[in-house]
This record gives structure tokens, C-alpha cells and sequence, in this order.
């Protein structure tokens, strides 16, 4: 797959892939996915990307209460630095 494919796979697919999960987990899935879907518009407001900063962090524990500690590693953080890449550098 191409990184466009990917992109669409991760927030438009995967929410509607993971439909048969317990809601508490499809949620936070689709939140993620939503969180990518609004990173990666064509225009960003700095107002939206201090809010998707914040929203993170909750997001990613939320995460950590599902998943198994040994799931975490470094990439697994790299959400909570994109806001601000993207306010620094831009959409992408």
C-alpha cells in the first residue's frame, strides 16, 4: 500500500473494521482515527491544534488502560508531538 492507502486505511476503515470490539475499546479507536483525519486537513486552525494536543494525552491513556504495558514503546508517544510539527510546519 502507498501512504495515501494507508492514511485512508487508518481513519476511514479501521473504525468500521474494529465495529465487533466492546464499545469501550472501538471508541477510543475511533478517536484516534479522528485525531489523524483532523490532523491531516488541507487548512489547520492553531486554535484546533492546541485542543488535539490536549485531547491526545487522554486519548493515549486511555489507551494504556486497554492495552498491556509491553505494547508501548516510543512510536506509540509520537501522536503527542505532531500538533505541534504541524503548527510549526504546516499541513501535511
Amino acid at each position: 500500500m502507498k501512504s495515501h492507502d494507508c492514511h485512508v486505511f487508518m481513519q476511514r476503515l479501521l473504525p468500521i473494521a474494529f465495529d465487533s470490539l466492546p464499545k469501550s475499546i472501538w471508541k477510543v479507536l475511533v478517536e484516534l482515527s479522528i485525531f489523524f483525519r483532523e490532523l491531516s486537513f488541507t487548512t489547520l486552525n492553531v486554535e484546533h491544534l492546541r485542543v488535539l494536543e490536549e485531547n491526545i494525552l487522554v486519548l493515549l491513556c486511555k489507551f494504556e488502560h486497554i492495552f498491556p504495558p509491553r505494547f508501548f514503546d516510543s512510536i506509540e508517544y509520537l501522536p503527542i508531538h505532531l500538533p505541534y510539527e504541524a503548527k510549526v510546519g504546516g499541513p501535511v
